[in-house]
Parts: C-alpha cells; structure tokens; sequence
C-alpha cells in the first residue's frame, strides 16, 4: 500500500477525563422463605425481582408472614414504598421441609376441594380416583385446590398429602455457607453472587424474622463489612419482642442489646414491631424501604445515602410487640432508645416514622463516621462508586497521565457532591508520604480522599428572651 496521504484525516481521541460510575443506594438483599412450591420457584437462588408481579410470579406469596418471611419485603418493598430492585433467596425447599398429612375424608364444594396452601400439589392423592382423569390440583392465591372432572357421588372423597412445613427451616439454612459436597452456596453466601451475576451492589441487609438471633445477625454484618472483597453494607436487625426471650418494654432493650452483642457500626437495631390494619411488620423491613426512598428521592439523597431516614415517613398506624400489643411511646421513650443505638418508630406530630440516627455501635464509639447511619453508608457508597469507576485501571501502567486524570475525575465528582450539597466538601490527594518507592515499584499507588457528609440535624434549640427595649421602641413611635 502506499505511504502517500493527500487529503484530510480526522481520528477520535480519547477523552482524558474519567466519567464516574454513580453506584446505586439502597438496594436490597433479603434472605428467608417464600411458597415457592406453588409457583415452580428456586430454592437458593438469587431472585432479581423489580415489581410486585415479577416478586410474587418467581416465589410465590402469602399473607402469613410469619410461615413465609420475604413475602413481608415483597408487600413492603413494593406495594407500600414501591423500592426497586430487591433480591431475594428463599432456602425454603419443598423437597426437604416437608411433612406427610395422613388421609382425611372431606367435603367437595361445587366440585372442589381446599386444601391449605402448604399442600404440595404433586403429592395429592384421592382414594379410588385417578390424577388427571377423576381430578386435577392447581393453585389459587391463597390455597391448593382439587377440582373433580367427573360428579362424585355422595359430595365426599378421602385426600392426603404432603405438605411445605415452613417450621423446619433453621437459622443453619438462613445462614448458609458452601458445600464441598455439592459445591452450591446458599443463604446469606449468596450475597457474593449478586455483583457478578447483576452488576448490582447490594447495601441493605435484611433477614426478616430472623435478624434477632445472635448468629444470624453476626452474620449479616460480616457479610455487610465484606461483599465480594471489596464493598460494604449494613445490616438491618430487629428486637426479639417475644414475651420471655425477648424485651416488651423499652427500658428492656439496651440490656438485651449488649446480651446478643449487637454493638457493630455494620448494624441497625429496630425497636419494636409496627403495624397497618391487620398487617403486623418488623420495623427493619418498614426502615429499610423507607431508607430506599430517602436515598433516591431528589430532595433528599437524590441517588446516596447522604440524608438520614431518621423523621422520614413509614407506613403504619401503630407500634405492638410480637403477640399483638400495643406499643405507646413517647418522645423522652424513644429518645432514650436512640441514645442507647436503637432505632425505633414515633407517631408524634407528622404521622408515624422511624426515629434515631445511630448504628449499634452508639455509644460505645463515638466517631462520627462509624455511629451516624447517613454518613457510615455515605462513606461506603463513595468508596464503591470510587471501586467500579477505577476498576478498569488496575493493572495499567502507574503513568503521570494516568493518575492526574484520576485525580482530576474524582475531584470533579466530588465537587458536584459538593455543589448539590450531598456531602459540605471534598477532594482527592496523591501524598507523597502515603506512596513510598517501595510500594510504587510494587504496584501500589495509594490515593487519599478527604470528605465531610453533613450530619443530621437531630437537634434544634430555640433560645427564647424577653427584651424590654421593644417596650422602648413602642412608646418612642
């Protein structure tokens, strides 16, 4: 070919300045068990679901939350604050927790039979009659039914089955971990899948009914101090309300808080339980919807963490503990709950919301970026933006282009920060002192990012005085 050019050449370089990859907030991830029998669904497999419909046709629903614990975060998640996406996995196997049900003679109405929605459909049999010929099973909303394809005489038929049995699930199969014997992972392991399968971080834990026990609980903030390697979240827990094992009064709680250890700055502990109508809720689930909202609302987060859901609304109309009782507190109550480390709900002037700005970690530490929840996850949500922006560098040459368009980029982003007021200032350093030669030649470049995300205002005193010199001014006019 020849080396002769005659014309004109244009080629696109290029552009030197890194545009940041903004990471999602408030993204949910929620362990516990679902009526996946009646839908076909996946036993320990993680569900991306971003609708009500979507939720409800991948695991199933039920009103009896406390048998089926995601359906709780699907109604919440969806129907009361319509948050998106939520990922679920449900370790409720209907292979596995299940029990036979002995034959029972019953009565068929217009041509029916109800069975309980725990019924496994493929185990129903009817003496004398065969499947698919004298009778057919599906699922309705809320029930297994039989229906007969040919008249029955006498309106009566004997049925029996095997049904789910929600009851043997253990906080083991919550947990999960790793099987050498199968090489699958389940439970709270599966956290680790969720980036490379989605490309989504998760930042909110959440355990439903499960979140009082010590172990459980220990495990969800380990996985919140460490997903993948490289990012964090925080684990929302609840109280246990139990009249015996748990606390019922307010003054109870810091006493059963230091018992089950529930002191990380990974955790949010809630006080007690909050209901709307018939429907009762762990608070965790009503805070961490309403935490979502808050984050990616304009004129709060308006996509971080940088606001406080702390005085922000949740969708209740009164407080109980776990038999149905009524829970009354007061502002001095639930004040002293906050400065215990426990978030609770009050309904004191603008309707029922969640009341306290502290991780569990108050008061035993008091650094501000450990103790106050908006700037804990403010920290980690700038850390993994700064993660997935700057992956594709690891492994480039350490170059003076390179590391200045870093700097450049970043400071630009955290100028914005600052112009939109989610965090008061910020910048980026490459310091001398941090960045040896030895660490240099070892591939090491360490970048030092200062910030300050705003605190929540949790405290406004108005200092009232008389003064007499309008007394003055009044008959002076």
């Amino acid at each position: 070919m020849s080396n002769v050019s005659h014309g004109v050449n244009a080629n696109k370089q290029a552009t030197s300045v890194i545009t940041p990859v903004v990471a999602d907030s408030g993204i949910h991830f929620v362990v516990g068990t679902a009526p996946v029998h009646a839908v076909g669904g996946k036993v320990n497999e993680v569900i991306m679901a971003s609708s009500y419909a979507e939720a409800v046709q991948a695991l199933g629903y039920s009103d009896d939350w406390k048998k089926y614990s995601l359906c709780e975060e699907i109604y919440t998640a969806f129907m009361l604050f319509n948050v998106s996406p939520v990922f679920f996995v449900n370790v409720l196997d209907p292979k596995k927790h299940k029990k036979t049900v002995a034959a029972k003679q019953m009565d068929i109405v217009d041509n029916q039979i109800v069975l309980p929605l725990e019924a496994l459909a493929d185990t129903v049999e009817v003496t004398d009659m065969e499947k698919g010929e004298d009778f057919d099973v599906f699922y309705s909303d809320t029930n297994c039914v039989v229906e007969f394809l040919k008249a029955v005489s006498g309106n009566k038929a004997e049925v029996k089955y095997s049904a789910v049995d929600p009851t043997m699930v253990t906080k083991d199969e919550i947990i999960g971990g790793y099987s050498v014997s199968t090489h699958k992972t389940t439970g709270l392991e599966l956290i680790n899948t969720v980036f490379p399968r989605f490309t989504k971080v998760p930042d909110i834990i959440l355990c439903p009914n499960w979140s009082h026990d010590s172990e459980v609980a220990a495990v969800m903030s380990a996985k919140a101090e460490n997903i993948n390697g490289l990012f964090e979240a925080v684990a929302i827990l609840d109280v246990d309300t139990e009249e015996g094992s748990g606390a019922t009064y307010y003054t109870e709680v810091p006493e059963w808080k230091k018992k089950k250890n529930f002191t990380k700055k990974t955790e949010i502990i809630c006080f007690p339980k909050v209901a709307l109508g018939e429907k009762t809720f762990n608070l965790s689930t009503q805070l961490a919807s309403s935490m979502s909202v808050v984050d990616n609302t304009e004129m709060y987060g308006g996509g971080t963490p940088c606001e406080s859901a702390s005085n922000k609304g949740i969708q209740a109309d009164r407080m109980v503990v776990a038999n149905g009782d009524e829970v009354v507190m007061d502002l001095q109550q639930a004040n002293y709950l906050n400065e215990n480390g426990v978030v609770t709900a009050l309904n004191f002037f603008n309707g029922f919301v969640s009341w306290g700005n502290y991780t569990a970690c108050y008061p035993a530490n008091t650094d501000i970026t450990d103790y106050f929840y908006c700037i804990n996850r403010m920290f980690k949500w700038v850390g993994k933006t700064a993660i997935l922006t700057y992956w594709n560098y690891v492994d480039r040459g350490i170059k003076r282009r390179i590391l200045d368009a870093i700097l450049q980029s970043m400071n630009d982003w955290l100028n914005s920060l600052t112009a939109d007021e989610k965090i008061l200032g910020g910048r980026i350093e490459l310091n001398e002192s941090e960045n040896s030669a030895t660490a240099l030649m070892a591939g090491i470049v360490r970048f030092h990012v200062y910030m300050t995300p705003p605190s929540p205002m949790q405290q406004l005193d108005f200092i009232l005085e008389y003064d007499m010199s309008y007394l003055t001014a009044m008959m002076a006019a």
